[in-house]
């Protein structure tokens, strides 16, 4: 999946679909989690409370995409797992960023694509050099940053996309042992998508060099059913695309699928 995030519009906050976040408390300064989710992400979640978020669009991004990762063959109605943050190379005032992130999607025909992801990112235009839980949605066409969550190299952080029968897609972050509501929208995905799982990079093209990436660790991928019914493992028994990810790829960055597809490793080579 390759953004286009030219021509941005720069809004006050995450875009939240009334009905999921009407009865959902702001959540407070709070610190990291310790402990793994308990239940499934959703309004109805012990303690669940939403997110917001502040807008920090970069302009005109150039190409210089780098995608390690899969996507399903088939549709899902969720997808959930722990993304491992690293410090990057991403180098100040540029168009370079590094994210690890889930994305759902839908192909609408005429070179036009419905999706929303969720992860961390580092970027060279939102205070470089750290670490931002964000989002993103083909709506709205901007990033949104959550910087009332600290991250620093090393932690996992817990993302959750899903939808319910009512067809909003939710990106929710596991964080002070309750489930974080980050945004909520209204796309015309439909109540199922293919689904992706990457660490995504780029390199500003008018600044060549490489940006290096320490080995970012995925785990616990699991996703919902079309039909209902509990996660499942995104294991090799998922129709999986991967593409021709094999052997060290352009830019030095390798990929190591440790359990497939639910347990990986992705980022620069490593001898």
């Amino acid at each position: 999946m390759f953004r286009t995030v030219a021509g941005l519009c720069v809004l006050a906050g995450a875009a939240i679909a009334g009905p999921v976040s009407a009865s959902l408390p702001r959540c407070p300064p709070a610190e990291a989690s310790d402990r793994a989710p308990t239940e499934p992400a959703g309004p109805r979640s012990a303690g669940a409370c939403r997110a917001e978020g502040q807008s920090r669009p970069p302009g005109v991004t150039p190409r210089g995409y780098q995608h390690l990762g899969a996507g399903t063959g088939g549709e899902w109605a969720g997808v959930s797992g722990r993304m491992e943050v690293v410090d990057s190379s991403v180098r100040p005032k540029s168009y370079d960023f590094v994210a690890g992130r889930f994305m759902v999607k839908r192909d609408l025909g005429g070179g036009r694509i419905a999706w929303l992801e969720a992860g961390w990112a580092e970027t060279g235009w939102a205070s470089a050099g750290r670490q931002h839980i964000y989002t993103f949605n083909s709506d709205t066409k901007t990033w949104q940053f959550y910087d009332q969550y600290a991250l620093k190299p090393g932690d996992r952080v817990w993302v959750d996309l899903h939808t319910d029968t009512n067809g909003i897609w939710q990106a929710w972050l596991w964080w002070n042992n309750r489930w974080n509501l980050l945004t909520a929208r209204k796309l015309p995905i439909g109540r199922t998508a293919y689904v992706e799982q990457y660490v995504e990079v780029h390199v500003d093209a008018r600044r060549s060099g490489r940006v290096d990436v320490p080995p970012v660790t995925v785990d616990n991928v699991k996703l919902r059913p079309a039909g209902g019914g509990p996660d499942q493992a995104w294991r090799a028994d998922v129709a999986t695309l991967i593409g021709d990810l094999t052997g060290p790829l352009l830019g030095g960055l390798c990929l190591n699928w440790m359990n497939r597809y639910d347990t990986w490793r992705a980022g620069s080579c490593r001898r």
